[in-house]
């Protein structure tokens, strides 16, 4: 697939970085330490080497209209008995009228009951109406809910089970059958790119986790013309938790070359083009709409190999618990994740610093990080979204509940270079409270 700058966004600005992730100034100091002595140097130079994987993502189609594709593909996909997977509010909408018309004959279903987090009674009742029909294939429309609940059903009716825990880095299990899936994604959640799926437990409140290669969708088709019914406050929410993805796999401890890039490349498309994105009509609307799908598919690409951090390890625990979108919890912990990492990992923000265009200097990183984290806190205040738990409801007893909760995930996904105390997660909420 080609990825060029013409094609991305022919209207945003130049990053003032290089491409080696620094400012010039970054690069004069470089130079003048080639004149110092070898053992005077702060860093020793060693060869890149590491291990990137691919998921079973086929084919991205992009632009508007691009909806009409979509028969095309399930037909070369060999599908037969399409079931749509949707929410309530889209299945009153004449979006779904379209997506259906391009279905056409084969079109099976359509089952518009997902609800947000994925719970698991309507991931159940989906199972059992994609067994009613015979379905073959989903095609989920919409945002995270239905993407994720599709992804969920498709694994149990592949001979799986129902996410227990935090599952999200498993190997694949089963006689390796692929259920087939293609997203049409209306919000910027982005969660049509990954392998991984979270359903939540309505006993418990507490969201569970499962990952499986055969989970991620093979086609996603965006399309901007099929979110101008998303409310700004979904649509703002969801391109801050993309803005998440972007950052915490930057400053992941397993970082990697591409990753870099695209982080950096969304989040100068989402500074560019989100607000545009709400105060524009016609040809321009739909420009800037496409620049930030765009973004949101980079900034979660390569998630597979960064895997997620903190920021999205509360944000796993608090938005079920407390009914609060995803997008929302990013806007309120981001930022505060941000300044923790500024002090463990300060030398990973330099594709964060070249997506905000702050100064960055290798040889004193940790300024350039926390201005990353000003930067992104200044960027979401300009949004109507909330940014402290307290706007949101969490009462503020629970904080060290959350903390012990979320303490397990982030052990198991590694991402940070050291082991994260409960008393320093506890102290960040409270700051975040």
């Amino acid at each position: 697939m080609h990825l060029g700058e013409q094609s991305l966004d022919r209207r945003a600005r130049a990053a003032p970085a290089s491409r080696y992730g620094c400012d010039n100034q970054s690069l004069a100091g470089w130079a003048r330490s080639r004149d110092r002595p070898t053992e005077s140097r702060r860093t020793t130079v060693q060869p890149l080497t590491g291990e990137y994987n691919f998921t079973r993502l086929e084919t991205v189609v992009y632009g508007p209209d691009k909806l009409g594709t979509l028969s095309h593909n399930l037909k070369r996909c060999g599908a037969s008995r399409v079931m749509v997977v949707t929410t309530k509010t889209l299945g009153r909408s004449k979006l779904l009228e379209r997506v259906k018309a391009v279905i056409g004959e084969m079109l099976a279903g359509v089952f518009s009951e997902t609800a947000q987090h994925a719970q698991s009674r309507t991931i159940d009742a989906l199972i059992e109406e994609a067994r009613r029909v015979k379905a073959d294939a989903f095609v989920s429309f919409g945002g995270g809910t239905p993407i994720d609940s599709a992804k969920v059903a498709a694994i149990v009716l592949l001979g799986g089970r129902m996410p227990r825990g935090m599952e999200l880095y498993a190997q694949a299990t089963g006689d390796g059958r692929d259920f087939l899936h293609i997203a049409i994604p209306t919000t910027l959640s982005a969660a049509e790119f990954t392998p991984f799926a979270g359903a939540t437990d309505e006993k418990t409140r507490e969201k569970h986790g499962v990952g499986d290669p055969r989970l991620q969708p093979r086609v996603v088709i965006l399309d901007p013309t099929v979110t101008t019914e998303t409310p700004a406050w979904l649509w703002v929410g969801t391109a801050i938790r993309a803005l998440d993805h972007a950052v915490e796999g930057a400053y992941s401890r397993r970082q990697n070359p591409v990753s870099n890039a695209l982080a950096a490349r969304a989040i100068a498309l989402l500074v560019a083009h989100l607000k545009p994105s709400l105060s524009t009509t016609g040809e321009d609307e739909m420009y800037h709409r496409g620049q930030c799908q765009i973004a949101a598919w980079l900034s979660i690409f390569g998630g597979t190999n960064t895997r997620f951090g903190i920021s999205h390890a509360l944000g796993h625990q608090i938005g079920p618990m407390w009914d609060v979108p995803h997008g929302f919890t990013s806007c309120i912990t981001l930022p505060h994740v941000m300044r923790f990492m500024a002090d463990i990992a300060p030398e990973r923000f330099g594709p964060i610093a070249e997506g905000f265009g702050v100064r960055f200097d290798a040889d004193n990183p940790r300024p350039g990080a926390l201005e990353c984290a000003e930067r992104a806190a200044r960027f979401i205040a300009g949004f109507e979204v909330p940014t402290r738990l307290r706007d949101v409801g969490v009462p503020e007893g629970e904080l060290a509940r959350i903390a012990n909760t979320v303490l397990g995930e982030i052990r198991v996904a590694q991402t940070v270079d050291r082991e994260v105390k409960h008393e320093e997660l506890l102290a960040l909420l409270k700051a975040a409270y």
